[in-house]
């Protein structure tokens, strides 16, 4: 078995701004600099294995800041753990984003993607895992859509249901990776 933990890319100055990135390559505020170090403190040499972040600065800053002065840890970066494309609705509001959310899930965003889109790519990663045939405990530090993405695959949870929740941070969540995904 695996063990995914997923934790989230620390607070970008968009976040800060309440704009929503998407695929933008927003770069971490100040706080989120600290918060960073503060989840590098969270793990305990010998807790993980390997640690893949997407390839937005906001998510492999993260990881670069929390684990890259640590010799027992590995950092891929990974662009199929990105953020929901959200096209030309790029760095409006994040409730403008929000809003729309439910009706994202089969349609894609104006010249950007669906959330099945992105579920589709995180399913391809974990399958990528799963193959590698070796139980370990990885972190993921990705994005909201890489989060709805683990809810929906391996917890079984449907997207309708998971995009229309109120979301808040937590230090971690954990998911077991236990067989292959359809």
């Amino acid at each position: 078995m695996i063990e995914v933990i997923f934790e989230t890319h620390a607070t970008s100055v968009d976040n800060e701004d309440d704009v929503a990135s998407g695929h933008w390559d927003a770069p971490l505020s100040a706080s989120g600099k600290r918060q960073a170090r503060e989840l590098g403190r969270r793990y305990e040499p010998g807790s993980l294995t390997e640690v893949f972040c997407s390839d937005l600065q906001r998510s492999s800053v993260t990881a670069e800041i929390a684990f890259g002065g640590r010799s027992d840890i590995v950092v891929q970066i990974d662009s199929r753990l990105r953020e929901c494309d959200y096209g030309s609705w790029t760095r409006r509001t994040q409730s403008h984003v929000t809003d729309s959310r439910a009706s994202r899930i089969y349609t894609p965003f104006p010249g950007g993607e669906s959330y099945v889109a992105c579920t589709e790519r995180v399913r391809e990663f974990l399958n990528e895992l799963w193959n590698e045939n070796s139980s370990r405990t990885i972190l993921v530090i990705g994005h909201r859509a890489t989060q709805f993405a683990l809810e929906n695959l391996l917890r079984g949870r449907r997207l309708e249901d998971i995009v229309s929740e109120t979301w808040s941070w937590q230090p971690g969540w954990r998911y077991p990776l236990s067989r292959p995904l359809q």
